[in-house]
């Protein structure tokens, strides 16, 4: 009976050590990429807020893996500040992190409690602020079912109007409990009730029509301004 020979096939030791050097090289460069740091963060579109607040509170102060930090993370993190109302997060070629900020936006001064309210209506102790807003100060007291009313209505100002109200003063009277008189840095007076709060907004179009007058703009009840010289 014939023998049956078998051939073995010769394993091609080069092929091997070939194949397993790429492999060891794309191995140890998946690491290394892996472990490049963040080159630059962008901080985008803050008006009060410092850079090192928001990398601090980021945690990405010492720029930490650009993989393998989780945007999902950074945005929690800077969404506990009270001072941060939105983020949006971008990985950009070059290592780049983007960080697009909207901030809770400062409304008003309330002396009653020497605190700032900002525009996702918390109260903020001054003392916590590291500049000063340019904003009106509250200086009575407001009941509180007409306070929130009052902080909504403050949200709907313009901040190219907001920065030219001083003071803020509660003053209801026999007629309208809703009644506020705001006192201008010009000098001006302007009564207004919530139901009306807004009209506030055409203020600079009103002051282009007073020819430097002086005087007392009523918005709560007949839009009518009188002149104090």
């Amino acid at each position: 009976m014939a023998k049956k020979i078998v051939k073995r096939k010769k394993l091609k030791l080069g092929n091997f050590l070939i194949v397993l050097l790429i492999l060891t090289v794309l191995v140890f460069f998946v690491y290394y990429l892996l472990q490049e740091p963040i080159k630059n963060i962008i901080i985008k579109n803050t008006n009060y807020l410092n850079d090192d607040y928001i990398i601090n509170l980021a945690g990405i102060k010492n720029y930490p893996s650009f993989f393998l930090t989780s945007s999902g993370k950074i945005k929690n993190k800077l969404l506990k500040s009270d001072y941060i109302e939105k983020v949006t997060i971008k990985k950009e070629p070059g290592f780049i992190l983007e960080l697009n900020i909207e901030e809770s936006r400062p409304l008003f001064y309330n002396s009653n409690n020497n605190k700032y309210v900002l525009s996702n209506k918390k109260e903020i102790a001054s003392e916590t602020i590291n500049n000063s807003f340019r904003v009106p100060r509250l200086i009575n007291y407001v009941p509180d079912n007409k306070y929130n009313k009052f902080i909504k209505n403050m949200i709907k100002v313009d901040e190219s109007v907001l920065s030219k109200i001083s003071d803020i003063e509660y003053l209801p009277n026999d007629y309208d409990k809703d009644r506020f008189l705001l006192y201008m840095d010009d000098d001006n007076m302007v009564y207004l009730t919530l139901t009306k709060f807004k009209m506030i907004n055409h203020y600079n179009e009103v002051l282009a029509q007073l020819d430097n007058h002086k005087g007392i703009l009523y918005l709560d009840s007949g839009n009518h301004f009188k002149i104090m010289e």
